[in-house]
């Protein structure tokens, strides 16, 4: 396996490789001085300074500079540019299959073309932001492949014909982010339309068991009410349990769960904003309203009235009465009293329209200027999500809060950040300003927020932040995005032991992303990753032939408690409905609640949860197999 990036990302998937996967990796970074760096904080408040001594202690203490999952260093290339000599130099030529996740679109691009032709049947992992560009160099890369082995079903390819998988770092990682600050909000995993959701549900009372929803993903660690209990300990039974069976899950009194609770097709995309008229609502004020609402009830009334006195049909009242609002009705010198009344009266009202109706026009004029324009935080907003950072992560996250109709207010301090247009678009409020500045979090109303995401690049600003909002309100909710999974982990014990009454979180995008490259780096379509505590579970659509693990067993003994399990089956139109109807289940693209006692066929694809180590597993078992024969 060839690794080639310029971020944490690069050194964390080479460590999952070797860790988890047990795989040879050459890893191609560029040189110390070259590497892409995370920047540092300006001012830092004397609390952030004592807690990240603190941190550096915690960190100190459990040996943080060990590299993950105990793994030893990978073959290390030092070079500028991923170049045809430097991907020569690394073995490309013969490698398996190689990831290129600079952060860089471009990059990754031109790279990977030239891979391609180094090697046709290599399997390609690309890291690309732009989504609609990734599927069009999936079918560019996948069309050079067929065109240059001949058959795009080689068995050179993985099971489904492609070599070629383009993800996102910023996707894989967003759903979790943005589901882990809303309290008892599912963490849902979208792709290619479909919509899983994970619920974490509280820990059920003395004597009773767990509800396992559709089924039980994980029991939460035994600790996690403790505010110094390790979160996501792996080596202690107290630690959370991935994939439990059915007799762990009626002992787990006490324990909260994390089951999979609904399964349905996600819909189209949130769709942008129109570029009509806006709603009535939106393009005059309330006040407004009701003053150009008074005025016509006063029309009325003297239509009425000029009716009742003079006798004229409805229509002719209206009519006079119009002409005598806009004084250009004659005299009315020679009629009698109650006429001249009205008269008067209407002219009044005229000179009452006259600014009613030049605010309406100036309202109407802003609300279309304003269009373009951002949104202030309205008054009185409460319940809301505040979102610091509108970044690659930033931007993801927000457009899935905005998905789930949850209520956000972003804090950016570039007016030219990446994620402005969509927050434009979205008609999202934001504020200007560098959130380590006095006001500008009071400006985004955190004291009556629901939560608090942290979602800069910069590791200080994102704790100076959620140290702040705290010293606001103590019981706020936070997520804080920290570039190293070490300091992550060190920064949740320190506040949860802090603040124990108040939720609080601590992500590391590369931890959550890792285990997706590397996955799809061993030639499975990994359909995304839940957290659960500090481990992850993975969702996989995996070929049944093959996998004596799967191929002519049912689906209850192909379940491998804390290593994988069959969630859904795949199934073709017109091809299986025989049979998945003789077994008593639905037929469409993906079954769910499979009976234990269906039995999986070679030409089965099934959708699968998997703990790293599981699907490692059943992939080294499938490669020393073919290597056997």
């Amino acid at each position: 396996m060839v690794v080639c990036g310029d971020d944490g990302l690069a050194y964390r998937l080479a460590a999952e490789l070797r860790g988890v996967y047990r795989e040879q990796v050459t890893l191609v970074v560029p040189p110390s001085g070259n590497r892409a760096s995370q920047p540092v904080a300006g001012r830092a408040r004397a609390a952030s300074a004592a807690l990240l001594g603190m941190v550096n202690a915690a960190v100190n203490r459990s040996g943080g500079g060990a590299e993950p999952n105990g793994a030893g260093r990978a073959a290390e290339l030092e070079a500028a540019e991923p170049t045809e000599d430097v991907l020569a130099e690394a073995g490309v030529d013969r490698a398996a299959a190689l990831a290129l996740v600079y952060d860089d679109d471009e990059t990754n691009i031109r790279a990977a073309l030239t891979a391609r032709r180094l090697n046709p049947r290599l399997r390609l992992v690309l890291r690309l932001y732009n989504r609609r560009l990734g599927r069009h160099i999936e079918e560019l890369l996948d069309q050079s492949t067929a065109l240059a082995i001949g058959d795009a079903r080689d068995p050179g390819l993985d099971g489904a014909g492609t070599s070629t998988t383009v993800l996102s770092d910023a996707d894989t990682a967003a759903p979790a982010l943005a589901a882990t600050a809303l309290v008892g909000t599912s963490k849902v995993l979208e792709t290619d339309g479909l919509l899983l959701r994970a619920v974490e549900r509280q820990p059920p009372r003395p004597g009773e068991v767990a509800d396992p929803g559709l089924c039980t993903l994980a029991l939460l660690s035994a600790t996690s009410n403790d505010p110094a209990g390790t979160d996501g300990s792996e080596g202690s039974d107290e630690g959370p349990q991935l994939l439990p069976d059915a007799a762990a899950v009626a002992a787990a009194t006490g324990r909260g769960t994390v089951a999979l609770e609904q399964v349905s097709y996600s819909g189209p995309p949130l769709p942008a904003a129109r570029a009509g008229v806006p709603p009535f609502g939106e393009l005059f004020s309330r006040r407004l309203r009701w003053s150009l609402a008074g005025l016509g009830a006063c029309v009325v009334a003297l239509a009425v009235a000029l009716m009742l006195v003079t006798g004229d049909h409805p229509l002719h009242a209206t009519y006079v009465t119009l002409l005598d609002l806009f004084a250009i009705n004659e005299p009315a010198h020679n009629r009698d009293s109650g006429r001249q009344i009205l008269q008067l009266l209407s002219g009044f009202v005229g000179l009452l329209l006259l600014p009613v109706l030049l605010a309406a026009v100036l309202e109407a004029l802003g609300t279309f200027r304003n269009a373009s324009t951002l949104r202030k935080p309205p008054r009185g907003l409460g319940g809301h999500v505040v979102l610091l950072g509108l970044g690659k992560i930033g931007t993801r996250v927000l457009t899935r809060l905005r998905e789930m109709d949850i209520p956000v207010v972003c804090v950016e301090a570039d007016p030219e950040a990446r994620g402005m247009a969509t927050a434009r678009r979205l008609r999202v409020p934001v504020v200007l300003g560098d959130v380590t500045q006095e006001g500008v979090l009071e400006a985004a109303k955190i004291h009556r927020a629901h939560s608090l995401l942290a979602l800069t690049s910069v590791d200080t600003t994102n704790l100076e932040a959620v140290l702040y909002a705290r010293s606001v309100r103590s019981g706020l909710r936070v997520v804080l995005r920290l570039y190293d999974d070490d300091f992550a982990t060190a920064v949740y014990r320190t506040l949860r032991a802090a603040h124990p009454g108040a939720l609080t979180r601590s992500r590391s995008v590369t931890h959550l992303s890792a285990p997706a490259f590397a996955g799809a780096m061993m030639g499975r379509q990994i359909l995304g990753a839940i957290p659960v505590e500090r481990r992850v579970l993975l969702f996989a659509a995996v070929e049944v032939a093959g996998h004596p693990e799967l191929e002519g067993r049912t689906v209850g003994e192909a379940f491998r408690a804390g290593a994988w399990r069959v969630l859904a089956l795949e199934v073709s139109d017109g091809t299986r409905g025989e049979d998945a109807d003789a077994e008593g289940v639905r037929e469409s693209r993906l079954v769910w609640e499979l009976p234990d006692t269906y039995v999986l066929r070679g030409e089965d694809r099934v959708v699968l949860a998997a703990t790293r180590r599981g699907l490692a597993e059943l992939l080294g078992r499938r490669a020393r197999r073919q290597t056997d024969g």
